[in-house]
């Protein structure tokens, strides 16, 4: 899967988790944070993991969503798990 279908497929679960903010999510770049930008809290992070596993079928091993700052990261790591 290339790196913008995952950037598309995670901008879905964003605004799933949060349609109050379509532009800001419609728009977004990679080095937006998670927390600063998006404004997700920690049950809203847990959320979006859910959605994340099941939408790519990947399982987040060894890690928390709290490890990733920014929604690049969390690009990363689904596209290393991907592989």
């Amino acid at each position: 899967m290339a790196r913008e279908e995952i950037v598309e497929r995670l901008k879905e679960i964003l605004l799933s988790e949060d349609d109050r903010k379509k532009e800001l999510i419609e728009n977004c770049t990679e080095d937006m944070s998670l927390t600063e930008d998006f404004g997700f809290n920690s049950v809203g992070l847990l959320y979006m993991v859910i959605d994340i596993e099941e939408s790519f079928g990947i399982r987040f091993e060894d890690v928390g969503i709290g490890d990733f700052e920014t929604l690049g990261q969390v690009v990363d790591y689904i596209e290393g798990r991907l592989q």
